[in-house]
């Protein structure tokens, strides 16, 4: 059943849109079958309203299934509005934003729904790297559905009564809804399913927030005018940045900064933010995170784990396809080294390797602290294809830990030494200064400038007004398999 909202599904497409901007599609579309005495049912749109508007000015197109209406389940002739919407969308180059609450595929319908709803799987994948895609669960969203909901690009979930489930909680062994809720947005945005989960209000401005940053299409740009000083310096940034939350929004103009799945890995931080008006996708390590009382919430290690690489990786892949630069703030020393993690580390590492190698937007990678290892070499490092390299003066840059890789090196002049604590700070400051310093590293090319913390802000925005024009190279291949 749908939820018990008591917004309708036109009042979810105007709290969303300009005013009065909404123009409908298909409102006279009903539904063709008539087993099982469908023909007796009133069934208004067929149970999904349809239709394009503006949000801030920005064409978008948009659907709204209408749980009063046969449940919303997904029937042939409703299957069919969305499909048209999306092909509108398609061919005019505009976001598509669809509001889910649904009990699923219409059973009366049987294999012209279940067609009908492979056909919105269909457009969906055309329409994936082409136009951003939204979606909004208000209600149920289960089994298939659920799927059609991750085909999109960011999803929004009303906290009081959406559900997001392919198995039922109480279909899950050994579980119940009243022991977990393995379907509530809370478990699913911890989970890296949704994006972000509040009130109908929240949704609908958040939507508004996440169109307004985003490009129209995949040949189209993300430009807005700025006030915003560009040599502004920012000089909280250091006592910032173990929450780069913190820190990027200090970059960003005027503040502006929105987090893509914040809920989830909180280790890495993917966000959007702008630059002399332009849209940059951010990538940054957190070792702390502060709730809204400015006190310490969680603290992290400095390491990559699965699941924060998968985000990066996802995160740099979309902004890779919609033509949106990427800044990466680096500060790790290593993975992950659970039990857990091992399963899984390499594959998630290799993918945000992959993803930084092969996105051609300009890249600008800024080491703020330690970065060590090919934890390192995999955060948009200049050797995986970073165009522009800056290094705050303490950052670390090299193998490992100065002290670490003294251990090493000098393990049989340690076992015969008379003053351990002494032969390894000596040898670690050398280490230091000829291996891992940003000095170092600066000398060999690995970084192009050493800039202070506080400058950050005017060396990214003159390094990214420098490669505003990059063209990337063309490929002989057809995609990549990672």
């Amino acid at each position: 059943m749908g939820n018990t909202s008591s917004m309708s599904a036109r009042d979810r497409i105007a709290s969303i849109l300009d005013d009065n901007s909404f123009v409908e599609i298909g409102a006279q579309v009903r539904a063709r079958a008539t087993d099982f005495n469908l023909a007796k049912e009133s069934a208004p749109s067929d149970g999904v309203i349809t239709g394009y508007g503006v949000v801030n000015g920005n064409l978008v197109y948009i659907y709204s299934q209408d749980a009063s209406v046969m449940n919303g389940s997904i029937g042939e002739m409703h299957a069919k509005k969305i499909a048209s919407i999306y092909d509108m969308a398609l061919n005019m180059g505009a976001p598509v934003i669809g509001l889910i609450d649904c009990a699923g595929i219409r059973l009366q319908e049987a294999t012209d729904a279940l067609s009908g709803f492979g056909s919105i799987y269909k457009k969906m994948s055309d329409a994936s790297g082409v136009v951003p895609q939204i979606t909004a669960i208000y209600g149920q969203c289960g089994g298939g559905l659920a799927v059609l909901a991750e085909l999109s690009d960011f999803v929004f979930m009303d906290e009081e009564n959406g559900s997001l489930f392919v198995n039922s909680p109480n279909a899950i062994d050994g579980n119940y809804k009243a022991k977990l809720d393995t379907s509530s947005a809370k478990f699913m945005a911890e989970a890296g399913m949704i994006d972000y989960y509040g009130d109908e209000e929240l949704i609908a401005n958040g939507i508004r927030q996440v169109v307004s940053v985003l490009p129209a299409n995949n040949g189209s740009e993300a430009i807005a005018e700025s006030t915003d000083d560009l040599n502004r310096t920012c000089p909280d940034l250091l006592a910032e940045i173990a929450d780069p939350a913190l820190a990027l929004a200090d970059i960003s103009d005027d503040g502006t900064l929105i987090e893509a799945k914040p809920f989830f890995a909180k280790d890495m931080v993917t966000a959007f933010i702008k630059i002399d008006g332009v849209t940059v996708g951010a990538v940054a390590n957190r070792t702390v995170s502060y709730d809204e009382d400015g006190e310490i919430a969680e603290k992290f290690e400095p390491v990559l784990t699965p699941d924060g690489a998968r985000k990066a990786a996802h995160f740099v892949k979309f902004c890779n396809a919609f033509g949106i630069a990427v800044l990466s703030l680096t500060s790790v020393k290593g993975y992950d080294s659970s039990l857990e993690a091992e399963k899984s580390i390499a594959k998630a590492v290799a993918e945000l390797t992959y993803a930084f190698a092969s996105a051609d937007v300009p890249k600008v990678n800024v080491i703020t602290g330690q970065a060590f290892g090919s934890s390192y070499v995999a955060m948009n490092s200049k050797s995986i294809g970073a165009d522009l390299t800056y290094a705050w003066p303490d950052a670390s840059i090299g193998m490992m830990d100065a002290s670490e890789a003294v251990k090493i090196i000098y393990a049989d002049e340690l076992a015969g030494s008379e003053d351990v604590t002494a032969f390894i700070a000596e040898k670690t400051d050398e280490y230091a200064a000829l291996q891992s310093s940003v000095a170092s590293a600066a000398a060999r090319g690995y970084v192009d400038t050493i800039i202070n913390p506080c400058d950050t802000r005017k060396y990214i925005a003159a390094a990214f007004e420098m490669l505003f024009t990059k063209s990337g190279a063309v490929s002989a291949k057809k995609h990549g398999t990672v």
